[in-house]
């Protein structure tokens, strides 16, 4: 069985890259290239697409977990396999929640890439040893994690967005990004919105 890969990634050179690696192992034939989000989508719909490789950040317009959540919604749609250069909690958490398959880092070497496409066009779930352990670790340790609202909130306050554009962004009143800030506060153990961004990233909850 031939499993049909879409490759979406605005880097041509990525694109260029993974297919050649893609191109080696016996089974995988690379159908189509998105360099756009919007694109990627736009092809899933079309069809003959068994698993899209789904870059998370790109330059314009629609962002990855959106496209990845917008071909999952796909009635008998491709599976969606995260490859990206970011491990935060807020990325994998976001991209697990729009449906995503699995979840690796670029980094991989070229047979766990082949691995985890296999593992999801089978229709299971392939994640990289990495993130599994992140997410292990969130297990371990409920009380002390921050919420996929929490770790949205915290990385928007690293991007130096006040309260009230924190509310218009995610549609939430000024008093629940308050809520949210305290909480965040109480489980990294600090008073202030600097020093949480700081605690945040050292820890790789959210984006530099």
């Amino acid at each position: 069985m031939t499993v049909r890969l879409l490759l979406a990634d605005d880097h041509p050179v990525v694109r260029a890259g993974l297919r050649a690696v893609l191109a080696t192992e016996p089974g995988f034939t690379v159908v189509a290239e998105a360099a756009t989000a919007e694109r990627a989508v736009e092809r899933a719909a079309a069809g003959g697409v068994d698993v899209v490789l789904m870059d998370l950040q790109f330059g314009t317009g629609m962002h990855g977990v959106e496209a990845t959540a917008a071909i999952t919604a796909l009635p008998g749609g491709p599976k969606v396999l995260v490859l990206t250069t970011y491990d935060t909690d807020a990325d994998i958490l976001a991209a697990v929640e729009a449906g995503a398959s699995g979840y690796l880092l670029k980094d991989a070497p070229p047979e766990e890439l082949a691995a985890a496409v296999r593992t999801a066009a089978a229709g299971q779930s392939a994640l990289a040893p990495a993130v599994a352990h992140r997410l292990m670790d969130r297990m371990r340790t409920p009380a002390q994690a921050l919420t996929k609202r929490e770790l949205e909130v915290l990385q928007l306050v690293g991007e130096g967005l006040s309260n009230q554009q924190i509310s218009k962004a995610l549609f939430l009143s000024q008093a629940t990004v308050k809520s949210h800030l305290v909480h965040v506060f109480a489980k990294l153990g600090v008073d202030s919105r600097t020093a949480a961004v700081a605690a945040a990233r050292a820890r790789r909850l959210i984006r530099r």
